[in-house]
């Protein structure tokens, strides 16, 4: 390409040959620039508009800048609900952990002076030597989950905990450990003894308490009435399933307070003290027998 200029200030013109490459050059530049020169002017536009003086400039900044912070504010309340949710589930568990660290420590016999529940925990130390920063929104959040997750881990637990010990408190209230009367002595023990009709070597599988006619009857544990009537050598008898095959039995009563299904309660007035059956006078049989198998009942009442 050849390239001639002519000026009025020349005798003759100049002439350019331009080669290929050079033309391909020239025709970037033209439309390079245009685009520099636009770069230019949104630089200057986006972060120098509010310096200069221009009303229009200016509200075209403050409209930006106002948009910037209405999504800003829209993002913090959205995670700040968020947040609030996660906050108002960990204080429902709280007051349930609370709840169940009282039963647990009542059934586990702590005093509350030991393990108080309604006061934090002490905490402190020294500064430490790095350099200490703000949390972020996201760390803040992961925090609460994390958080979340422990808690729900320690009430399942801490349920089952529970749980176990109200087993272990039920066993206790079933077992026949209570004296059934409150007053008389032993006039017979369990095992060998004279049979007081035969004047034989008999095997006693109770123990006989001295009490007078009428005297009450209590339940030696908790259970379900099994047996209430009257039957061959023991009389108007009451018989108390206590579970895992416990039972205890009242023998020789004169009057029986319960029936068969009926629920008593450890320690519940059940009969009265009588001489029916094979008796030689007013006294109160009392046994504990396992799957059957009678037992010593001084094993369990040394327990009550």
């Amino acid at each position: 390409m050849n390239v001639i200029l002519v000026s009025g200030k020349l005798a003759k013109g100049k002439t350019w040959a331009l080669s290929h490459g050079q033309v391909m050059a020239v025709a970037a530049g033209f439309l390079v620039f245009p685009l520099l020169l636009a770069v230019f002017f949104t630089y200057m536009l986006l972060f120098h508009a509010a310096d200069i003086p221009h009303p229009y400039l200016q509200s075209l900044v403050l409209s930006a800048q106002r948009s910037e912070a209405a999504k800003n504010q829209a993002y913090m309340r959205e995670n700040l609900n968020v947040l609030a949710v996660k906050l108002g589930q960990m204080q429902s568990q709280m007051l349930r952990l609370d709840s169940l660290g009282e039963r647990l420590a009542k059934l586990s016999g702590i005093g509350k002076q030991e393990f108080n529940f309604d006061k934090a925990p002490g905490q402190g130390g020294p500064e430490s030597s790095v350099p200490a920063r703000d949390m972020s929104m996201d760390e803040l959040s992961q925090q609460l989950d994390a958080l979340m997750r422990k808690l729900d881990n320690r009430s399942d637990q801490m349920g089952l905990m529970d749980a176990m010990l109200v087993q272990r408190e039920a066993k206790k209230v079933a077992l026949p450990s209570g004296r059934p009367v409150t007053t008389g002595w032993y006039s017979s023990n369990y095992g060998w003894r004279i049979d007081p009709f035969t004047g034989q070597k008999a095997y006693h599988e109770g123990v006989d308490f001295m009490a007078d006619t009428g005297a009450p009857i209590y339940a030696a544990g908790g259970g379900i009435v099994v047996y209430s009537d009257t039957y061959a050598g023991y009389g108007n008898m009451i018989e108390i399933d206590h579970g895992n095959g416990l039972i205890s039995r009242y023998a020789h009563t004169s009057k029986m307070l319960v029936k068969v299904g009926d629920v008593v309660m450890k320690g519940q007035k059940i009969g009265a003290v009588g001489s029916t059956g094979r008796s030689t006078g007013p006294h109160l049989h009392f046994e504990v027998r396992y799957r059957g198998a009678p037992q010593n009942p001084e094993h369990y009442l040394h327990l009550g």
